[in-house]
């Protein structure tokens, strides 16, 4: 089972469309809880994280280490609001945390579709190995608090913006 983090950087919609988009994952059995992190509080937000049964934390500084500290399961899947997996999604997910290895530095990446120029110019870059968690990826909570130089490994699914959220 998996925490998703959730960053809302647009709009409360944004949130809305990501959190439906995993509702399938808890049905399922593989998303355990949910936290959503926040530049200022909002009551949208603070309305929609309630009736998901997702926990709100208060991460100005945009990173993905508020979220950490009070996830209550090993794996985070780091998403934005208005981020929306692909089909196939949850098989994916489950078999890269049951496969990844248990020293804490796998790192699970999606594609991002569309992917724009800058980010193909990224990934070229991070092939030697990163340090930082991206929206998409897949994580140990450890690996998050203290990141350490790893080779992101292809996930297995595609992560797609809602147009709308872009």
């Amino acid at each position: 089972m998996i925490t998703v983090v959730v960053r809302v950087e647009r709009s409360v919609e944004g949130l809305a469309v990501t959190l439906a988009a995993l509702v399938p994952g808890v049905a399922a059995g593989l998303v355990a809880d949910a936290v959503i992190l926040v530049g200022r509080a909002d009551d949208g937000v603070a309305r929609l994280a309630d009736a998901a049964g997702a926990t709100v934390v208060a991460a100005p500084d945009r990173g993905w280490v508020p979220g950490a500290g009070v996830a209550r399961r090993e794996w985070l899947w780091c998403l934005l609001d208005g981020d929306a997996p692909a089909d196939g999604w949850i098989r994916a997910v489950g078999q890269f945390v049951s496969l990844a290895p248990a020293d804490g530095r796998a790192l699970g990446r999606p594609s991002y579709r569309p992917l724009s120029p800058a980010a193909r110019v990224r990934r070229l870059m991070e092939r030697a190995g990163t340090r930082r968690v991206r929206a998409g990826d897949l994580v140990r909570r450890d690996f998050v608090a203290a990141p350490s130089r790893v080779r992101p490994l292809a996930l297995g699914t595609s992560v797609t913006r809602d147009p709308a959220f872009r």
